[in-house]
């Protein structure tokens, strides 16, 4: 993340590489003026640029400020006004992931607002990120912009930036954990990086090992792992601030590769199973987001990790397994392994008695046939849903609400155990909520699936190819709500 910091300099004076301006066009397609620097505004509107969300335009500055070069970034609408919070995130941080390998950039947002300078800067430092740690070749890899500078001389900018700044940290946890290889990246590892990025904070962080797992009848995560070299884990990370009133546990589904175990998977395509931990690590970011902004809320954390390998010694279509809580299941489908190990997890986290749990899983591909690459599925009791999606309006993160059909219960009934973990093609991310559900009891749930969105094969606004972070910020953000 950049180093984020606030300056009252007119923007003509800014000292950066590069300044970064909206561009808006008005009524008589004139760009927004620049108060203060009329110099700068005319130059603007001779461009005749497209102002399109997130067209970008760089040009030099030939004076006109102390900035070597102008970047200006449409924000998709004709009135400043008229630019809602997630088109000023999206086009700013735009702007700034296309300044990888730049050391200092400027931004200002005349004519703001106090929500919409504080998006704008959030977008602006979401965008700021590069994942360049196996890149051989120091000279040829661009890092990301290294420091941004909010030109605002609104009271409320310190605060935006330093709240930007703390989202774009932990939305960076998240990033750098799903783009590692997952060579380098299996369930110790992960266990080993989560006592790392919680050193220091009041956070208590236990790991289960494998055998300490079967020791304790986690059949599902036992399972899902046993095709492996590298055994299963199970993280339980506790944020417990005295005098908290108020409680939630998360899970976090956490296959640091799958190839779909005796199931196979399809190879084309496969490599992006590296991201098949994202829910794992959003939990594990939010947790820490939620210690280092200090809430008044007791958080669990449960992070679910097994690498999902056809070994010898993996499980088989038709084999049998008991359960957490005693359940027995039909594993017909190794490849809907995600439902297996987080069934487990989300025992123990019912057993906390919280107040709400929320688990986070890229379960299925079901969930993008329905909703496209870009949106989160949201199911689970009716509360949690909406829970989950009012924090999703604050943050801006596309959620969709979808139903749990009575009738899909039926196909999950097993032949020879009480479950069978996948049911009819139809509804599959329908389906695999029915089946976490039978593990949840009568808590207040919300299942979040974010199987499109959280691994993207193409850039969008402050997010680029590969891991995107998508829902650590509204999973954080229903933590904060909670605490309030």
């Amino acid at each position: 993340m950049p180093l984020i910091t606030v300056s009252d300099a007119p923007v003509r004076d800014a000292a950066a590489d590069v300044l970064i301006l909206p561009l808006v066009p008005g009524a008589d397609e004139a760009p927004a003026t620049v108060p203060g620097s009329p110099e700068i505004s005319q130059a603007i509107a001779g461009l005749d640029a497209s102002a399109s969300r997130g067209d970008i335009h760089r040009i030099p500055s030939n004076g006109l400020a102390a900035a070597t070069s102008l970047l200006l970034v449409g924000i998709g609408e004709e009135d400043l006004t008229a630019a809602e919070e997630e088109e000023l995130r999206l086009a700013f941080g735009a702007a700034t992931r296309s300044l990888s390998g730049v050391d200092t950039a400027a931004m200002a947002l005349p004519g703001g607002s106090e929500q919409q300078l504080a998006a704008a800067v959030e977008g602006a430092a979401l965008g700021a990120y590069a994942f360049i740690a196996h890149k051989s070749d120091a000279d040829k890899a661009k890092p990301a912009l290294t420091s941004l500078i909010v030109l605002s001389e609104d009271p409320s900018a310190q605060a935006a930036a330093e709240r930007a700044g703390l989202l774009s940290e932990v939305v960076d946890i998240t990033r750098d954990l799903v783009n590692t290889p997952p060579n380098l990246l299996y369930p110790a590892e992960f266990a080993r990086r989560t006592e790392q990025v919680t050193e220091g904070l009041p956070l208590t962080v236990t790991v289960l090992d494998e055998k300490q797992l079967a020791e304790g009848g986690y059949g599902g995560i036992i399972g899902v792992g046993q095709g492996s070299a590298r055994p299963p884990r199970l993280i339980r990370i506790e944020y417990a601030p005295e005098g908290a009133s108020s409680s939630v546990s998360l899970v976090g589904k956490g296959i640091t590769f799958d190839t779909g175990g005796i199931s196979l998977k399809p190879a084309a395509g496969m490599d992006d199973m590296t991201s098949d931990m994202t829910g794992a690590a959003t939990v594990l970011a939010a947790t820490v987001g939620a210690a280092r902004l200090g809430l008044d809320l007791k958080v669990t954390s449960y992070l679910a990790l097994a690498e999902n390998m056809p070994g010898g010694g993996s499980q088989r279509p038709g084999d049998v397994v008991t359960m957490r809580n005693g359940t027995t299941v039909e594993v017909l489908n190794t490849d809907a392994e995600g439902r297996m190990v987080m069934a487990d997890a989300l025992v123990d986290a019912v057993a906390d008695e919280p107040d709400l749990v929320v688990d986070v899983a890229t379960l299925t591909g079901a969930a993008m046939v329905a909703l496209g690459k870009r949106t989160a599925a949201v199911l689970g009791t009716e509360q949690g849903r909406r829970t989950v999606m009012e924090a999703a309006g604050t943050t801006g993160e596309p959620f969709w609400p979808l139903p749990f059909p009575a009738e899909l219960r039926a196909d999950l009934t097993g032949r020879v155990a009480d479950l069978r973990n996948i049911g009819e093609r139809w509804g599959g991310a329908l389906t695999a909520g029915v089946f976490l559900a039978e593990f949840v009891g009568e808590t207040e749930w919300a299942h979040i699936d974010i199987a499109g969105p959280s691994f993207a094969s193409a850039p969008l606004g402050y997010m680029g190819k590969g891991a995107t972070g998508m829902s650590v910020r509204t999973v954080l953000q229903v933590l904060e709500d909670r605490a309030s």
